[in-house]
């Protein structure tokens, strides 16, 4: 039997090369839309939203089956076969010679794009109250590590062709994926899982299914309007830095793995200092706060420097993500966790659905000059709204809990 330090190790592993696969691809992508449609920055940035789209819907229709099919089978198959779909789809990515293939793709890494579910569920199986939020915390960190090395190393890869950062991703996925399959640990005993039911496995069914647990419907909610705000940076990055301050691929790398950097940081060492001393509810309450100010200095950065500067609130906001799910997953039994990971995928698939439409058009219809009102930044606005919107929730819904 593998110790818990040890599979934490390999699952943080697991999540930094999967993530570091992602992080390739995001400099170059409006590079390859634009290639592929023949269209300019706002054209391409709402293809952008439209790919978006296809990956969520997918995810929020299959995330939940993956969750229901983790608690019964365990959490390593379906995590493999997560990082498998992503190889798969970044394979499509490659060579695709129209915009059509793109979207299958992606259609494909919705499907299976289960790989933080079922790492936030293997999780919660190996963690006790008292260290939940710090091992919530290595997963983030592994998202921020990753966003260090991907994107710099995407940037640079960009130089060859739009097209190079995709096959290294495809690789790294498929090697992620043979990882895994000799190394990583089962985290979810067999007398600890429970029969697949269609019912709790449907997206609807699994978003009902967390009624049930009445002190977390309110984080829910307030976590829908969280992500919902995240896809005005999701989404309009790479476009909004190249459109307002001509930034090249090289440049959005490098600006991605600052944000990696300090994201690292916060979760995997902040949070183990601030998240103690403040508890789950403060942090959250701070986090938020710190979103929707980073939100509002990217809308008025004037400059390169400014933007820069902008990121640093923003991942400051980081503190929040572990609290609340840790606060979360604590009101969930353990032979459940793989459904609350999978309903709490078809929540953030949910705003992926609608966040990217979204926010893609108000950044295309805000960055056409012969439009009206020029202001590129109107997404980040609207996302500042949001986060607002979700610390007001996140603090009626966390009035019975411990500080």
């Amino acid at each position: 039997m593998f110790s818990k330090k040890a599979a934490i190790g390999f699952i943080f592993l697991t999540l930094l090369i999967d993530v570091t696969g992602l992080g390739l691809i995001i400099p170059v992508f409006p590079a390859l839309i634009k290639d592929l449609t023949h269209g300019d920055n706002s054209a391409a940035s709402s293809w952008n939203g439209w790919l978006l789209f296809a990956y969520a819907v997918m995810q929020f229709v299959c995330a939940p089956i993956l969750g229901n099919l983790s608690d019964k089978y365990g959490r390593r198959p379906v995590l493999l076969l997560s990082l498998l779909g992503f190889g798969i789809d970044y394979i499509f990515l490659s060579f695709a010679p129209t915009i059509g293939w793109l979207f299958v793709g992606r259609i494909i890494a919705g499907m299976f794009g289960a790989s933080f579910t079922t790492a936030s569920a293997y999780i919660a199986d190996i963690s006790t109250d008292e260290d939940r939020t710090k091992n919530f915390g290595m997963v983030g960190a592994a998202f921020g590590l990753g966003f260090i090395i991907g994107p710099v190393i995407g940037g640079l890869l960009g130089g060859f062709g739009p097209r190079v950062p995709f096959l290294v991703a495809a690789g790294l996925s498929l090697l992620n994926t043979l990882y895994g399959y000799f190394v990583l640990p089962e985290s979810l005993p067999k007398e600890k899982r429970r029969p697949f039911d269609w019912r709790r496995a449907n997206p609807v069914g699994a978003l009902l299914h967390l009624k049930k647990y009445r002190g977390i419907t309110g984080l829910v909610v307030a976590l829908f309007f969280v992500y919902i705000a995240s896809h005005a940076v999701q989404s309009n990055w790479g476009f909004y830095t190249i459109e307002k301050f001509g930034w090249t691929e090289k440049l959005i790398g490098i600006s991605l793995g600052v944000v990696g950097f300090l994201v690292g940081g916060v979760q995997a060492g902040l949070t183990r200092v601030v998240n103690p001393k403040l508890g789950n509810v403060k942090s959250i309450y701070i986090g938020l706060l710190l979103y929707t100010i980073g939100m509002l200095c990217f809308a008025f950065a004037g400059n390169t420097w400014m933007m820069m500067l902008s990121i640093v609130p923003y991942c400051l906001g980081g503190i929040a993500g572990p609290a609340i799910q840790s606060v979360v997953a604590s009101h969930v039994p353990m032979n459940e966790q793989g459904e609350l990971q999978g309903a709490l995928t078809s929540v953030i698939s949910l705003t992926s659905v609608i966040g990217p439409i979204m926010m893609a058009n108000i950044f295309a219809h805000f960055s056409r000059k012969a439009e009206g009102m020029y202001f590129p930044g109107a997404p980040f606005v609207v996302g500042a709204a949001f986060m607002l919107t979700s610390t007001v929730i996140a603090k009626y819904a966390l009035k019975g809990e411990k500080p």
